[in-house]
């Protein structure tokens, strides 16, 4: 008889395989990707599910719209009105004019920095604030130029501020008589320099008649009867205070003089009139023949 061969005795190591296994489920990154991976793919896959069907994905669409609308018109978000504090009737038309919003409108639909680019478009406004007040209220608060000077233009008269910015246009001097005039290339540009003269003479202010900007560096007084006070473009201000001292201790700005040329520093030249320069130059005539 044969002997009986010992049945294969079992290996208790895993198997390749096992152990890979093993070790990936010690592996942290595996882990993680199990834990967060796994959930995020299986949602991806539903997320794509759904969108496949065109029918699901525009009922969603138009659930969501819905809802959306039914927040942003709840009364409480709606802006029934435009209130403008800080101008005058003239400007706060404008705004309201100029303003693209339909009342009532949800405040989801109103863009505020660009309803204040479109109020600042107005020359006449210098700031401007938007906001939205309780009570469904689109409050837009602004500042007005101040305009100071009346400035002579190629195509009129305008209102100009201490900036020199042209705020609105008249039709004839006598709208603004108690504005100062200015005239001249570069007026606008120097109008601080020209409030300056200006209250200088306000000795002579009954026949000051504006000022006119002369080659866009100096300015010219201009007075009634046709005078000229002609100052230099450095200091002017000081030199018309000379003109003044003078007139006070000679009353020389009534005599027939046509102009008082002060751009040479420290010298004031007159120019008389052209009759009494005839009369000037007749009477040297007859001292020499004498």
């Amino acid at each position: 008889m044969q002997p009986l061969s010992a049945p294969p005795r079992h290996d208790p190591a895993p198997s390749r395989w096992a152990y890979r296994w093993a070790r990936w489920k010690l592996s942290p990154v595996f882990r993680a990707v199990l834990r967060i991976g796994t959930p995020i793919g299986l949602t991806a896959a539903a997320v794509l599910w759904y969108a496949s069907d065109e029918a699901r994905v525009t009922a969603l669409t138009d659930m969501v719209a819905e809802v959306r609308h039914e927040i942003e018109t709840r009364p409480e978000f709606m802006v029934q009105m435009m209130a403008v504090d800080g101008a005058g009737p003239v400007v706060s038309e404008g705004i309201r004019e100029i303003v693209p919003v339909d009342f009532p409108i949800t405040s989801f639909d109103l863009d505020l920095d660009a309803i204040r680019d479109v109020v600042m478009t107005l020359d006449a406004v210098k700031t401007a604030s938007v906001r939205i007040r309780t009570g469904g209220v689109l409050q837009v608060d602004v500042t007005e130029r101040t305009p100071v000077a009346l400035w002579r233009g190629l195509d009129g008269l305008h209102l100009v501020d201490t900036e020199g910015v042209a705020i609105a246009q008249v039709f004839e001097r006598e709208a603004r008589p108690d504005l100062p005039l200015l005239a001249g290339a570069g007026a606008r540009d120097a109008v601080p320099e020209a409030l300056r003269v200006l209250s200088a003479a306000e000795p002579l202010a009954v026949r000051v008649r504006g000022l006119e900007r002369m080659g866009a560096r100096r300015w010219d007084l201009v007075l009634d009867r046709g005078q000229r006070v002609m100052l230099p473009s450095e200091n002017p201000v000081a030199a018309l205070d000379r003109v003044i001292v003078m007139d006070r201790a000679q009353d020389m700005l009534a005599r027939d003089i046509a102009a008082i040329d002060l751009r040479l520093p420290g010298r004031a030249t007159l120019r008389l009139n052209e009759q009494s320069l005839s009369e000037l130059w007749r009477i040297k005539t007859l001292d020499v023949e004498n």
